[in-house]
């Protein structure tokens, strides 16, 4: 079915066009998983919410803005993508999957997320990069399972001191924020393995060598003078890391290199993510 036939029906509420973007879809697949991602939806077609035994619901890039209270039947969803889409509020119904692990949420416009998104206690995976936030929701720190963190692309400019009880956390993706100084909190949180903080406007960076977990620091497109210290076979990703010397210092003074005669960084690739 074409986009611009999809976009069409997708204004039309009643069963037929709805069913007609389904694709048939009347039966629960057998691998529990629905795929709805590029369907021009407006509205989660009820159907999906009678597939009570569903592990993973992919509802990006559509055109929600709202989700059914239907959708507490799905108590077995493990998987929700909801990034690319038009919410400007987390609907609290999301927060009555209790086995949700990942939940996607990314490149929406959310401004803050509900207090009820403490009862996702199994919660590994949250993505909220590309939103409006101009602070970190203290209630993430309560999800003490937590592993992988993306909140990258959005306004942040500090993060909470509450963040330090997250001790299953092992990565935290905060590219393309408003941080002016490396984030105190991190400081203290000796497990963590990755820490993105690259396109941010920070200046200097303190020593992460004691940091016993650290695997990989991105602190690139940074206005930093400094490479921070790391322990031996830590990998950096910026100005000065292993591949190139920070800048000399001459009579107690900072040496400028030319950009010209800078090394080339290291490909700033990511790993993947839990």
């Amino acid at each position: 079915m074409g986009n611009t036939l999809k976009a069409i029906v997708a204004f039309v509420p009643s069963n037929e066009c709805q069913k007609y973007l389904l694709e048939d879809l009347e039966e629960m697949p057998v691998d529990k998983m629905v795929d709805l991602s590029g369907r021009q939806l407006r509205r989660l077609p009820l159907h999906i919410c009678s597939f009570r035994e569903l592990v993973k619901l992919y509802l990006s890039d559509n055109n929600l803005n709202h989700l059914p209270p239907e959708l507490e039947q799905l108590q077995n969803l493990q998987i929700l993508a909801l990034d690319f889409n038009n919410f400007k509020a987390l609907p609290l119904v999301v927060c009555t999957l209790k086995q949700l692990c990942i939940l996607y949420l990314g490149n929406n416009r959310l401004c803050n997320l509900p207090l009820e998104l403490r009862l996702l206690q199994n919660l590994k995976t949250l993505w909220i990069e590309s939103n409006c936030l101009q602070y970190l929701p203290e209630v993430v720190c309560e999800l003490s399972l937590l592993k992988t963190l993306h909140a990258g692309s959005n306004a942040l400019r500090t993060l909470p001191s509450q963040l330090r009880c997250l001790q299953e956390l092992r990565t935290i993706w905060l590219s393309g924020n408003l941080l002016s100084e490396f984030p105190p909190v991190l400081l203290h949180m000796p497990f963590l393995e990755v820490i993105d903080v690259d396109r941010n406007a920070i200046r200097y960076f303190p020593s992460l060598a004691h940091l016993p977990g650290l695997k990989l620091v991105i602190y690139d497109h940074n206005p930093c003078r400094n490479a921070p210290k790391v322990a031996k076979g830590v990998r950096r990703v910026g100005r000065w890391s292993e591949e190139s010397p920070e800048p000399r210092k001459r009579s107690g003074a900072l040496v400028d290199i030319a950009p010209e005669d800078m090394p080339l960084p290291p490909p700033t690739d990511k790993p993947e993510l839990e």
